[in-house]
């Protein structure tokens, strides 16, 4: 599976390293917060990550498990506990080294997070990063599903003094800030803030307005099955199906999205 975490800043992505076409680094600049299902992990909000937030992604090289599928006895044998020293090779050659201090799980046991002191990170013989006083805190994720602007959790950041710069064009009729909208809309459905959002009329227009848009149909998707409401689940599969025709590129992130949710419920319509 693909372990999604949230990655928000109100600065930018500086830079990602790439190899074979797959991101292997990634690195932001500027307030940053991690967050695990639009909520904010403890001690890993923007006073942590004042400057930005860097780790690697993918699989440890050589080992046909990613550091998410590992069970204890997985941990144990490839020496991932804590107080014990690493070196982590990774796919594409980013190292990580350094003492593991404690490792964050998520609900399910998976580890979402490992925190590491005297740590170094390289590539290719230059430092990304090298913690002296300071904790590294490693996310653990085998690919990055998705990527999009605004923060997964509201409160990490001080959204009232943050206003758009006069060198930072807003997107024409505010488009933009129109698709968060609908986001946040379910989001305020999910954690039971306004329960009595329609999730349909969030669909049409999505339809309308953001056809190319599959991230919020696959969280829609997961509620209308979850909710038994089984016609409306068939009617946003066959609108992903129509994305994937349109953009082949996204078909395999849009078949882990629903993948994930076919896992979790028996009820899925094909």
């Amino acid at each position: 599976m693909n372990l999604v975490l949230d990655y928000r800043s109100l600065g930018n992505f500086e830079s990602l390293i790439a190899h074979d076409g797959e991101p292997i680094y990634f690195q932001t600049v500027g307030k940053s917060a991690l967050a695990y299902r639009e909520k904010e992990l403890v001690g890993q909000d923007t006073h942590q990550h004042e400057t930005g937030f860097g780790s690697p992604v993918g699989r440890l090289k050589g080992i046909n498990i990613a550091i998410e599928d590992m069970g204890p006895g997985d941990l144990k044998a490839y020496n991932i506990y804590e107080g014990n020293d690493v070196s982590l090779d990774f796919e594409g050659g980013i190292n990580v080294s350094g003492t593991i201090v404690t490792g964050t799980r998520n609900l399910q046991g998976q580890i979402i997070l490992i925190t590491f002191e005297n740590c170094r990170v390289t590539y290719d013989g230059r430092v990304l990063f090298e913690s002296k006083d300071s904790l590294y805190n490693m996310a653990i994720g085998e690919r990055i599903v998705s990527a999009y602007h605004g923060s997964a959790d509201l409160k990490s950041f001080d959204l009232i003094d943050h206003q758009l710069s006069s060198s930072q064009a807003e997107p024409q009729g505010n488009q933009s800030s129109e698709l968060e909208s609908l986001y946040q809309q379910i989001r305020d459905f999910r954690n039971g803030k306004n329960t009595t959002i329609s999730r349909n009329k969030v669909f049409n227009e999505l339809k309308n307005r953001y056809p190319n848009d599959w991230l919020l149909p696959v969280e829609l998707f997961e509620l209308a099955v979850g909710n038994q409401d089984l016609n409306f689940a068939k009617e946003i599969k066959e609108h992903l199906h129509s994305i994937k025709l349109e953009n082949p590129k996204l078909g395999h992130l849009i078949d882990d999205g629903v993948g994930l949710v076919e896992k979790q419920f028996s009820n899925v319509p094909q």
